[in-house]
């Protein structure tokens, strides 16, 4: 049961969704960090984005199968899906 100004964990969001700007800004801070011939294009990056927000072990922007913040994770071009036959 949810107490008054509780937060319940968003299943399915990413951070850039959910209220703690400050948190989201540090994570975006530091994917921008990453160099750019590491970094994939930007669809890329959304395409990756969208199949993690689909995916069940999302959990407030955190993959609950590595513990990474999906949106540094989807931004590094070497990376990939923590996920059993990897999702991207």
């Amino acid at each position: 049961m949810e107490k008054a100004g509780e937060r319940i964990p968003c299943r399915r969001c990413l951070l850039s969704e959910l209220s703690d700007e400050t948190l989201y800004l540090q994570v975006k801070k530091a994917a921008a960090v990453i160099p750019e011939k590491e970094r994939c294009s930007e669809e890329e990056y959304q395409k990756r984005l969208l199949t993690c927000k689909e995916c069940d072990s999302l959990l407030s922007g955190t993959c609950l199968l590595c513990g990474c913040y999906v949106e540094i994770r989807a931004a590094k071009k070497s990376a990939s899906c923590p996920a059993p036959g990897r999702k991207w």
